[in-house]
């Protein structure tokens, strides 16, 4: 065989024994999960920001961002409800590179996927405990969804992974709203199937186990621009393509139809700054038609507590080392913004 078992992980049901998450946390996340549910479900017109960095690769500096983070959700509490990013798994399009801290603890270090794990369940158990804030992370492996299921409020499945059959399955299974992707070749059908799976009860394999599920009446649309045949980015922000979204949400038998629109990625060219252009153009698009308003629940941004990005060696705090985000400053005059409009 050319795989080498490498050595044995921890269990999900052994971690989260030897990492559970506290009483009072326990309460917490009931109470933000039911007010993030309640954005979907229209029985409230809040409007949702997730928002962190690219990925989540450093413990301190993610927790001294959310953290921040929970002082500005105090501020907008009756307009907004901050979902912060602990991306903890990163995909890479041609596999090389920083994977996330699931993979690398330390990025200057060798991979370490039992160590990883252990890593994972307690930034986002410190980030929980120290802001008040539950999270996003993405789901970029199914199988690793039980580690984290206790302690998540909101799931992303990620342009690469949104036509999988696993993960459509999966999310079936899921009682937090799941954000699909539409695909990098941004065929918007392709990601109305996966919310179509996604809703819909299922029978199949899973960490050997045959499961059954209920579906996921929370699965919902995440538009993050396209990548045309000569690799031009192409976004799908405009009011054009909000318009457009909602008629085919409506030519589905969908229940709880939402749209979260990416600000970064291929719709930002990667741009960072651009970001803060895009999330105003949504809030217009939302202020002239009263169904983009309606299905349109909130935006996604990617921002750290320095701009940009750096290489791993540059050992500058709080600077992402994957994709470029925006900085604090600009980032909490965005948010401000964003409830100012509202």
């Amino acid at each position: 065989m050319s795989f080498t078992f490498v050595k044995e992980v921890i269990s999900p049901e052994e971690l989260v024994r030897a990492f559970p998450l506290p009483a009072r946390d326990v309460l917490i996340k009931k109470e933000r999960d039911k007010q993030i549910k309640d954005v979907f479900t229209g029985a409230s017109d809040k409007f949702l920001v997730i928002i962190g960095p690219c990925s989540a690769d450093n413990e301190d500096a993610v927790c001294d961002y959310i953290s921040r983070l929970a002082k500005v959700q105090e501020k907008v509490k009756d307009r907004l409800i901050l979902i912060p990013r602990i991306y903890t798994n990163k995909p890479r399009t041609t596999g090389e590179g920083y994977k996330g801290i699931v993979h690398q603890p330390d990025p200057e270090k060798e991979p370490d996927l039992a160590e990883g794990l252990i890593a994972m369940r307690k930034m986002h158990l410190r980030a929980i405990a120290e802001s008040g804030l539950t999270a996003a992370d993405e789901m970029l492996y199914p199988e690793n969804w039980p580690y984290v299921e206790d302690i998540l409020s909101y799931v992303a499945v990620g342009a690469r992974s949104v036509e999988n059959q696993q993960h459509r399955l999966t999310v079936s299974g899921m009682d937090v709203p799941v954000g699909m992707k539409n695909p990098t070749s941004g065929d918007l059908s392709v990601m109305l199937n996966s919310i179509v799976a996604a809703q819909a009860s299922h029978t199949f394999l899973y960490r050997k186990w045959e499961v059954k599920t209920s579906g996921n009446p929370l699965a919902h649309a995440i538009l993050r621009g396209a990548v045309n045949k000569h690799g031009q980015c192409i976004p799908n922000y405009h009011y054009e393509d909000l318009n457009l979204c909602v008629s085919l949400y409506n030519e589905r038998d969908l229940v709880n139809p939402a749209i979260i629109v990416d600000a970064n990625h291929a719709n930002s060219n990667k741009q960072f700054k651009e970001q803060i252009r895009i999330v105003k153009e949504v809030l217009h698009s939302r202020r002239v038609s009263q169904e983009i308003a309606t299905t349109v629940k909130g935006v996604m941004i990617e921002s750290y507590i320095e701009e940009g990005n750096r290489k791993v060696s540059e050992h500058v705090y709080g600077k992402s080392i994957t994709d470029p985000c925006l900085g604090w400053n600009d980032s909490e005059k965005l948010i401000y913004t964003i409830a100012d409009s509202l």
